[in-house]
This record gives C-alpha cells, structure tokens and sequence, in this order.
C-alpha cells in the first residue's frame, strides 16, 4: 500500500453518508471522536495528518477533495482550457439559449432576443478568424474595452479558441490608465464602442503597438476615413464577423498553462498592476464552484458587475459549463429593476455591500415572521453553504494584534495556495513576491479566523490600515461592512489618522428610510439635503450605526464618533468609487476634506465644553 493509499483510507475511514435529503448526497466528514484532532465534522474544511501544520498554523484542504487539489470538473476530466469549456458548452448545449439582450440594432430596449450556443460558436470562429486575417499573431493581446453585452463574451471565446490574450479594460477607466495599460501589455488589437473609440482617438498616436480597433456597434460610414495612426486600422465589429465568416480558419487551441488574460487593477493607489491567468487556473476555479452548486440550463443568469473583473468572468465560464442562458442588462445601472422584472433570472450575483442589505432585510423580516420561519430559513441558509477550493492557512499579523494564541479561536492572514492562484503580476516579479511567497501560497490582506467545522469566517483587513493618535490600528473597509448594515445607509466612508483619537464617517443615505424616519418624527425640509443637514437627522443615523456596532461588537476605538450626512451617492462619475465598487479612499479623503475637519473640530468643541474635575 502507498503513501497516498493510506492517506485516502485514513480519510476514508471517518467518511460516512449525508443521513437526510436536505443535505448534500456527497459524503462529509463523519462526527468521529477519534479523527478530531485533524478533521471536522460539518464538510466544510479539513486538516490531513501529513499537512497539519506549517510553522504553528494548521492547513485546511475542503472536505469534498481533502487528498487532492481540484483543478478539473470531476465529470469532464478533459476539459483543460476555456476552449476546451466552450467547444463542450456548444456540441452539448448546441440548441439552448446562451447570449441574450434587450438592446436593439436600433438602441431601442425592447424583449430579449437571444443567440443559441451553437449561433455563439459561429460567431466565436467568425471574429477569431477575421483577427487571423488581419494578422494578429497567436500570443497577441486583445484588448475589450466596452461594457457587457454578447459581443465582450463572443470576443472573449475567439480569444480562448485562437490562442490570444484577453486583456479587458474597464469602460469607466481614464485615459492615462488606458494608454498605460494598453503599451504595458502590448495590446496589438482593441476592441471597443464608438464612446470608448473617441477616447482612444485622442492618444492612439501614443500606443505604436496597437495594429487594429474594432469597433463594437459601429456604423461603417462614421469610421475615420483615413488611419489614425501608421499601421492602424478602424473596422466595425460587423466587417470583422463577415471578413471572418468568410475566410474561416482552424482553431489554434490552448494549453492549459497558457496565459489566458491579463486582468489590471484599477490603479487608484498607483500604476495598474496585470494579473495573469492561465487557463488552468480559470478551469480550476470553476471546477471547485461547481462542486457546490449545481446550475442547468433551465437556470438564466442576469450579467450587469462588470465583465472587466475576474468575478463576473468566472460566473459566465461556470454556467456555460452548465448551459445557463446569459441575459445581459442595458447598460445603466439605475435601470437594473427593469432588466431584472424582463428577463426574470434565476441567478443572480452581486457585491458584499449590496448583498449586507438584501441579508439584513430578510433577517429581519424572518424574525418578524415566527419562531417557524426563522428555522426554516437557517436550515435553508446552511444548505447553501461553499466550500474552501484552495489550501489555506492563517499567518500572524502582530501589528495588529492577530496570533495563532488568540482565543477562542486562532486569528491571523489568509494565504490561500492551489491551481487557480494567479501566476503573478505582469512584468512586475518585485511586487509578485510581495504577494506570493517562496513556497507558493498568496497573501491575501485579508484577516480571518477558524470557526468549529473548518469554517473560515474573514474578519477584518490588512491592507489600507492606518493607526489612530493613541496607536490603535484601524482597517475601515471591515467596519464600513458592519455600518453597511444600518437601514440610513447607502454607503459609507470611515475615516481616521494618526493625528486623532477616533473615527469619523461620511454616509451618503437611504433616501427613502430617511425620509421616512423624518415623517414619524414630524420633521419638516424643503428636499433631502436639507434633511441631510439636520442635526436630529444625524443623531439618529449616529444611534443606529452605535446598535449596530454594538451586535456586531466593535471594539470601542471603532465606533464612529461623528457623522456627516450626504444626499448624493458615491459613484464613478464623481470619482468616489472604483470600477468594481469600492470606495477610493484617497479620493473620498480629498472630496469630504472640509466635512471631516469639521467633524473633528465639532468633536474637539464639544471635548472642551465638558466640565473638568
């Protein structure tokens, strides 16, 4: 009997069939006495006897695949690439709905129309083909610079099936980003919007490494009549496809340690960084997802985060494994409620801070509804539970006060190593290694903790730390999370320095909870800035931020002590957000500057008016 024999049998030995239908049919790990001291019993993670520790940490591996790392779906073992995933989607799912939207040749919204898998597989041979044809050698970068709809997904396929390198770009990014982005990665062909064209226009004289811009939506007559630069050329995505459709060339498949894309960090905090993945790590990733749940191709799936990020990515290669129907929004967020009542998904994925109010409003409403409901719905809540696809471990953060002594449970970074872990930042080994050690496993900045039952619970974050005058560190991202759950809140900014002792906040409101707020107290404003500045209005978004702080037991250092009120949003046209949502803090930091002095000057006011002993 081998090593690896015995480890699978020692396993084994403590793995005992789900007892109900209402948990999942695979095993888990059985509640043995005797196997405690190394696995758990609730399926979420376990620790083999050969890996229990590295230094004082153990390391978890899911308890679906404790001996081995999943990096394949385990009903199709062939499928290696993205190509491999499409090529099975179209021959499987040839005739099922796969692309749809509701945005018409015309720019009208109407229904949706949808394109069939195998219609998406003409199109995915058409566009790599017409790229072949314009001599766009296998290996070059692409760039997608436009928001999502079918054509960004069709493109992306081609890319996998002809060798390229996807490089997307976010519709929302600045010129200089851009045009860094695109020298930094060699992107040889874009393709793009007529909005986003006019904003290549106005630099492509500084890119020499682009050859092609296709132009997605474009209208043949409108083209620049003329090169833009020497040894460019504009085309619209329709000449492309026929140019294509008719010279039709052989797939140039793959391998799975190919570079599949190039994904750039926003670059808020400095120059974008690429991080590059293979399609290896992509197929790894999806392959881990689906072993927790399962989609059909009944299932539609709504695709508005932007495909720009590795998130909505993933999602659309996981459901094409599956054959779900891809149903793309019109392309304004504000009118997401209409997309949503159209197209009527069964899917639907979305961010931490959206994802904090649909949870605190159906929690609350459950524990409006009985002692029943409320069981009913954490048994349902439990079933859905996912599992850790990678290896992973704690390290200590002792500037921040997080060990593996801690108690009642160990606290520490999570370092997650396995096949989809990115293979490093693009041309940049100096900050690669800043994020992946020696030994493989990627520091995430995110602090974390075990739970009973392998359940990795993340806490609180590394990076964007700062310390407040008495020296406590603060990271504002994990108390914003806690915050985002007050029903005033839309969004909000905690801000501290080293130059004072507490935490101040910029809350950009509910407008409809607020309002209503006002109503039962029998405030009067003329429109909701007004409210906003109302010092009753403040004091009671303050109290509700302090409850919730409270339950979520925020040390006392990270309570807010003041709060300015604002009507209007953080978005990315006033340059408070990232392109994936997040708050730019140096950016907010600059735009609240005044109201935060204030706050501190208030809270300074008030300090001094308190009588001395």
């Amino acid at each position: 009997m081998d090593a690896t024999e015995r480890r699978l049998r020692a396993v084994s030995a403590h793995l005992q069939p789900q007892a109900t239908a209402a948990r999942r049919t695979s095993d888990s790990l059985a509640a043995n006495p005797t196997a405690g001291e190394y696995a758990h019993v609730l399926g979420y993670s376990a620790v083999l006897p050969e890996k229990l520790q590295t230094g004082k940490w153990n390391v978890y591996r899911s308890a679906h695949s404790p001996i081995t790392l999943i990096d394949r779906f385990s009903d199709y073992p062939d499928i290696g690439t993205l190509h491999d995933n499409f090529v099975n989607a179209v021959e499987t799912f040839r005739d099922c709905r796969y692309l749809g939207t509701r945005v018409h040749a015309d720019g009208t919204i109407g229904d949706y129309k949808w394109m069939t898998y195998g219609e998406a597989g003409t199109s995915r041979t058409a566009i790599g083909s017409g790229l072949i044809c314009h001599g766009i050698p296998k290996g070059a970068r692409v760039g997608l610079y436009f928001i999502n709809r079918p054509e960004w997904t069709i493109v992306d396929n081609a890319c996998s099936a002809y060798s390229y390198v996807s490089v997307p770009l976010y519709d929302t990014l600045g010129p200089d980003a851009v045009q860094f982005i695109v020298n930094h990665a060699s992107v040889e062909a874009i393709f793009c919007v007529p909005e986003t064209l006019s904003t290549l226009l106005s630099f492509i004289t500084q890119m020499p490494c682009v050859r092609l811009i296709v132009v997605v939506g474009g209208i043949e007559e409108n083209m620049p009549s003329s090169p833009a630069a020497a040894g460019m050329e504009i085309i619209t995505y329709s000449m492309l496809h026929r140019q294509g459709h008719m010279s039709p060339q052989p797939f140039r498949p793959p391998k799975p340690e190919d570079v599949a894309t190039i994904c750039y960090t926003s670059g808020t905090t400095g120059t974008p960084k690429g991080a590059v993945l293979s399609h290896a790590n992509f197929i790894a990733n999806v392959a881990g997802q689906d072993l927790g749940v399962k989609f059909y191709p009944s299932d539609v799936y709504i695709s508005y985060l932007p495909l720009a990020h590795i998130y909505e990515r993933t999602n659309q290669i996981w459901l094409v494994h599956r054959g779900a129907a891809v149903g793309f929004y019109q392309g304004d967020n504000l009118k997401l409620m209409d997309d949503l009542n159209t197209l009527k998904p069964t899917v639907f994925a979305s961010v931490p801070r959206l994802y904090n109010k649909i949870y605190a409003a159906i929690t609350n409403a459950v524990k409006e509804s009985g002692g029943l409901k409320e069981r009913l719905f954490h048994a349902a809540y439990d079933a859905k539970r996912q599992a850790i696809i990678n290896e992973v471990k704690l390290v200590d953060v002792p500037e921040m006060n997080y060990t593996s002594e801690d108690q009642p449970y160990p606290r520490g970074e999570i370092c997650a190593r396995g096949p989809i872990i990115f293979q490093g930042y693009y041309k940049d080994e100096v900050q690669t290694r800043e994020v992946i050690d020696e030994d493989g496993w990627l520091h995430t900045g995110d602090i974390g903790l075990w739970l009973p039952g392998g359940r990795l619970k993340i806490i609180d974050r590394k990076k964007n730390i700062f310390k407040l005058a008495q020296g406590e560190y603060i990271a504002p991202e994990k108390i914003e999370n806690v915050y985002a759950k007050c029903k005033f809140i839309a969004q909000c900014f905690v801000y501290g320095d080293s130059f004072n002792s507490c935490l101040v906040a910029v809350v950009a409101v509910e407008p409809e909870v607020l309002k209503s707020w006002a109503a039962l107290e029998g405030i009067q404003y003329e429109d909701l800035r007004q409210l906003c500045s109302d010092p009753r209005a403040r004091a009671a978004v303050l109290a509700d931020m302090d409850s919730i702080g409270k339950e979520a037991q925020l040390r006392g250092f990270e309570f807010v002590k003041a709060v300015t009120l604002v009507a209007e949003p953080f978005t990315l046209e006033n340059g408070l957000l990232t392109p994936t949502f997040k708050v730019k803090r140096p950016q907010a930091k600059a735009y609240f500057a005044k109201e935060i002095t204030d706050m501190y000057a208030q809270l300074l006011d008030a300090e001094s008016a308190k009588p001395k002993l």
